[in-house]
């Protein structure tokens, strides 16, 4: 898990413009952008040679645009399981999602395109995923919600405890969760363990494990 302090990041984007404003970003929020490629073979190398804290990556990118920067991320997490994978996406597409998150949760990040536009929010994803923690975009979680064939579970929650759920899912810590719903922590700690028992699913002291257990659940 990565301390606090400026981070190193690997960045692989085709798009040379957008690939630009990703470092520029990264950099005026005081980090050092080691090394940033067009395509998912030179970010497997990129990550090989620099072993950075975290890599941003396009899901799709040369020669196919279709899965070639999510099959680079997996790699990437059995040979370097210490390098955070935050993953870009234009579209909501949950499979991938779930290919990413498979097996566990932590140092994994997946946001559309357009959240990046939110550099508070693109910066807090980066950070919590450079540390070991989870960053998933909200639209994708949503869809997960919305797609689960598991609504008797749903349908028990209260809709607090829907957002609570909505928060956790996205991979923010309790003290997360209580900033944005402006609550007291020792409220959002009631409302995980209802949302455990409701929905058959231990709880833990692993934020991760707690966040994969809920999205397989939602997702299955």
């Amino acid at each position: 898990m990565t301390g606090p302090g400026p981070l190193r990041v690997v960045i692989a984007e085709d798009a040379a413009l957008f690939r630009e404003g990703l470092a520029r970003l990264i950099a005026d929020r005081g980090h050092q952008v080691v090394a940033a490629v067009a395509d998912a073979d030179a970010l497997i190398a990129a990550v090989a040679e620099h072993d950075p804290d975290v890599a941003v990556a396009d899901i799709r990118m040369p020669p196919t645009h279709t899965d070639e920067g999510l099959r680079a991320a997996i790699e990437i997490r059995r040979d370097h399981p210490r390098t955070g994978m935050l993953m870009l996406s234009q579209y909501i597409e949950t499979t991938y999602a779930a290919r990413l998150l498979g097996g566990n949760a932590a140092g994994v990040g997946y946001l559309l395109k357009d959240r990046v536009a939110d550099v508070a929010e693109f910066a807090d994803a980066l950070a919590r995923v450079a540390g070991g923690g989870t960053a998933l975009d909200p639209e994708v979680v949503s869809q997960l919600v919305r797609a689960s064939r598991h609504t008797d579970g749903l349908a028990t929650l209260t809709p607090r405890e829907r957002d609570v759920l909505a928060l956790m899912a996205e991979g923010r810590s309790n003290a997360g969760i209580a900033a944005a719903l402006v609550v007291s922590a020792g409220v959002v700690e009631k409302h995980v363990a209802s949302i455990f028992g409701n929905l058959a699913l231990p709880p833990s002291e692993a934020d991760n494990r707690r966040v994969l257990a809920v999205l397989r659940y939602l997702g299955s």
